[in-house]
């Protein structure tokens, strides 16, 4: 179905005919196959930070049809980083809360983020289009402000030749073929990557036999802004499980598990859906199908996602199940672990080997969405009778008994990866809270002003709090920015003290451009932040 909501942001990058088309092969520092979520955030991040940058995409704008809808904490954190984020929280639907129905009865409720003191929510609903274009927006205004960005529509990779010094890509365009060169090629062309098949590459892993039928509907109603799913669903028709979500536009996401042997023309001709929809919603019920589209759980992945210069990233690189919003989500912090190395590369301010260390941490994120979403994927479809009724009796205990909660598993929601025992990680010698351990991402906190996550930015960074640093302003080149906070001043409502000093009376962090921990001390001297910071740009000894 075609949503006309979407048409006037289609074209935002409308085809134009390359100049000197037949001349030799321009060579680009960094060139990006695919204008989705994660080639867009990629180039946002490096064009900002001064790394020239080419988008090619083979359409010439945003997809159509809501797909993504779910977008995560720490996603909403990096686009926020990036310019983005405060047009996709007023747009989007905010939602902490969900409940978990079995049959017809309530199993029972969850808040994804109890405590107070972030500026993003747990999770906003928004449609995949809108998220690409508010990046897209956001690249148009940091082009003004001379970021070195280019995208270029219906260019369509055809072929590419891998080289000691560069990749040569072959274009096909409507008024023909040409080449470009990239020092760095970033992968960002989807499950079915025509790049990963170029280059022969393996993609392996599980396709689980089952269908889910996605329909958006536009209506009025007035369901609360929560996640409900449920299992064994008391609809007629309605399969294995269903899922209801709220996005703009009076726009309601419903899914349907089929199970696998299906006739999907059959299932997704308009009467077959709306029977299913009228036995949820009850006859009479009024709305449009918006958008359908019927999808199978497949988690994958790539052995590696860097192959010379070559990186993958986002669905090019693994693939999860739709439960849990952990595909997006994850492509995004790909583009975040990548985009800050791969311009310390560019500018010769670290070693190429930084690279290897792209793929280390997020194939470490790529297991444990992918372990994540095979384990959802059990629970809700049990292979055995045995399996069946253990996640039966699960549901009943959980309705009266906290501890069997956990147990239960609708698509384990979306967070980030924690880069435990990695290359890149320094000493943590502060007795602190857990969550500010070393590998972590930095916690969120309001401020006298603001809150902590605006203020530590996408540079390097060291936070001091309690305690005066070392004066330090580069680390052989690479800028490192001090702040120095005193809780009982910049801490009005405790959290940043509860979050990174726990009850120690003082702590000083190194933290990367992605916000992720690289060392945590009490004190700590020049000679020792310098070794950490050396460690985490790939020129540790």
């Amino acid at each position: 179905m075609v949503d006309v909501r979407y048409d006037i942001a289609f074209k935002m990058y409308p085809y134009r005919k390359v100049p000197a088309m037949g001349a030799a092969p321009v060579r680009h520092p960094v060139v990006i196959v695919g204008g989705g979520p994660v080639g867009m955030a990629a180039a946002l991040d490096l064009g900002r930070k001064g790394t020239p940058v080419l988008v090619l995409d083979d359409h010439e704008g945003i997809g159509r049809g809501s797909r993504a809808i779910c977008f995560a904490k720490r996603t909403l954190e990096i686009c926020d980083r990036l310019g983005a984020g405060k047009v996709m929280l007023d747009k989007g639907v905010v939602w902490n809360v969900g409940k978990v129905f079995h049959g017809d009865e309530r199993v029972f409720e969850f808040n994804l983020q109890p405590e107070d003191g972030h500026k993003a929510p747990a999770f906003i609903n928004l449609q995949q289009p809108y998220f690409e274009k508010f990046l897209v927006d956001e690249i148009r205004a940091a082009q003004a402000e001379g970021a070195p960005i280019e995208i270029r529509g219906q260019n369509a990779l055809v072929g590419l030749a891998r080289h000691d010094d560069h990749v040569l890509l072959d274009l096909d365009t409507p008024d023909g073929p040409y080449q470009v060169e990239a020092e760095w090629l970033i992968a960002c062309d989807g499950a079915r990557s025509t790049t990963r098949e170029v280059l022969g590459l393996s993609f392996d892993g599980r396709v689980f036999e089952d269908n889910f039928l996605i329909a958006d509907v536009k209506m009025k109603a007035d369901f609360p802004t929560e996640r409900w799913f449920w299992f064994e669903p008391p609809f007629k028709d309605s399969g294995a499980s269903a899922l209801l979500h709220k996005q703009p536009d009076d726009i309601w996401r419903i899914d349907f598990q089929l199970g696998w042997d299906i006739d999907r023309a059959t299932e997704l001709q308009p009467d077959k859906i709306r029977a299913r929809i009228d036995a949820m919603l009850g006859e009479g019920a009024e709305y449009e199908l918006d958008w359908t589209s019927i999808y199978t759980f497949q988690c994958r992945r790539m052995e590696k996602f860097r192959h010379g210069r070559v990186l993958f990233a986002g669905d090019s690189a693994h693939q999860v199940s739709p439960f849990g919003a952990r595909g997006a989500n994850s492509g995004v912090q790909d583009a975040d672990n990548l985009a800050w190395k791969l311009d310390l590369v560019v500018k010769g301010l670290a070693p190429d080997s930084l690279l290897d260390t792209y793929s280390e941490e997020r194939v470490r994120a790529a297991d444990e969405n992918i372990l994540n979403s095979v384990r959802a994927t059990d629970f809700l479809t049990p292979k055995t009778e045995i399996s069946k009724t253990f996640r039966n009796a699960v549901l009943k205990l959980a309705q009266q008994h906290a501890f069997a909660r956990p147990l239960v598993n609708s698509g384990r929601l979306s967070t980030p990866c924690v880069y435990d025992g990695l290359s890149l990680n320094g000493p943590d010698e502060l007795d602190g809270p857990a969550r500010s351990r070393v590998g972590a991402t930095c916690a969120d906190a309001p401020m006298a002003e603001g809150f902590l996550l605006n203020r530590l930015g996408g540079d390097f960074t060291l936070l001091a709090l309690n305690t005066a640093p070392p004066d330090m302003a580069d680390t052989d080149g690479i800028a490192l920015r001090t702040i120095t906070l005193e809780t009982s001043r910049d801490d009005p409502t405790g959290a940043i003290a509860a979050r990174y000093l726990g009850d120690q009376p003082q702590g000083i962090y190194l933290i990367r451009p992605d916000q992720h921990i690289v060392a945590r001390w009490a004190t700590a001297s020049a000679a020792e932040i310098e070794t950490a910071m050396r460690n985490a740009t790939g020129r540790g000894t």
